[in-house]
C-alpha cells in the first residue's frame, strides 16, 4: 500500500505543477503547506470517490449492525474503537450510538464528514465531564448547574 500522504510547499504546486502532481502516483494525496493559511490537500478523484465509498458503507454497515447487533457486544466495540465512551453511562453510549450512525448515513450521503467530527468532539467532551467527578457534580448541580431543557426560540416563558 503506498503512503497516505506527503507534505510539500505549496509553491512546489506552483513553481513545478507536473512533477508535483506525478507524485500522486505512490501517494494517495499531497498536503500542500502554506505559511499564511491552513493547508490544502490536493488527491487523484478516484482516490477520493474511492474514499467516499468506503465512508458509505462503513455507515451503512454500522447502520445495520446497531439494527440488528447484540447491544453489549456493540457497547463493547465501541469501547474498543472510542476508549473514552466507558466514562458515558450506559444510557448515554446507547444514544451516542444511535446518533452516530444517523449522523455517519447523513454525512456520507452528503459527501461532508465535518457533522461526524463535531458529533464525536461533543460526545468526547460529554464523556470528558463524566470522567471527573468534581466537574460533574458542578454541571449538574440545581440550580447553578443543568437548568433542565431549554425552550424554543421565541417561546414564551
Amino acid at each position: 500500500m503506498s503512503a497516505a500522504y506527503e507534505e510539500v510547499p505549496f509553491s512546489e504546486l506552483l513553481h513545478r505543477p507536473a512533477a508535483t502532481t506525478d507524485r500522486l502516483r505512490t501517494v494517495r494525496a499531497l498536503r500542500l503547506r502554506r505559511r499564511d493559511a491552513g493547508d490544502l490537500a490536493l488527491m487523484r478523484i478516484d482516490q477520493l470517490e474511492h474514499d467516499g465509498a468506503v465512508v458509505d458503507f462503513t455507515a451503512g454497515l454500522l447502520a445495520g449492525l446497531v439494527r440488528v447487533g447484540d447491544p453489549a457486544l456493540l457497547r463493547a466495540a465501541l469501547r474498543e474503537a472510542l476508549p473514552w465512551v466507558s466514562f458515558l453511562p450506559d444510557d448515554d453510549a446507547e444514544t451516542f450510538l444511535h446518533e452516530l450512525v444517523a449522523v455517519a448515513r447523513g454525512a456520507a450521503s452528503l459527501d461532508n464528514l465535518a457533522p461526524i467530527a463535531v458529533l464525536l468532539t461533543q460526545w468526547r467532551h460529554t464523556a470528558e465531564v463524566h470522567a471527573d467527578p468534581a466537574l460533574l457534580a458542578l454541571v449538574t448541580r440545581e440550580p447553578e448547574g443543568d437548568f433542565g431543557p431549554v425552550p424554543p426560540p421565541g417561546a414564551s416563558g
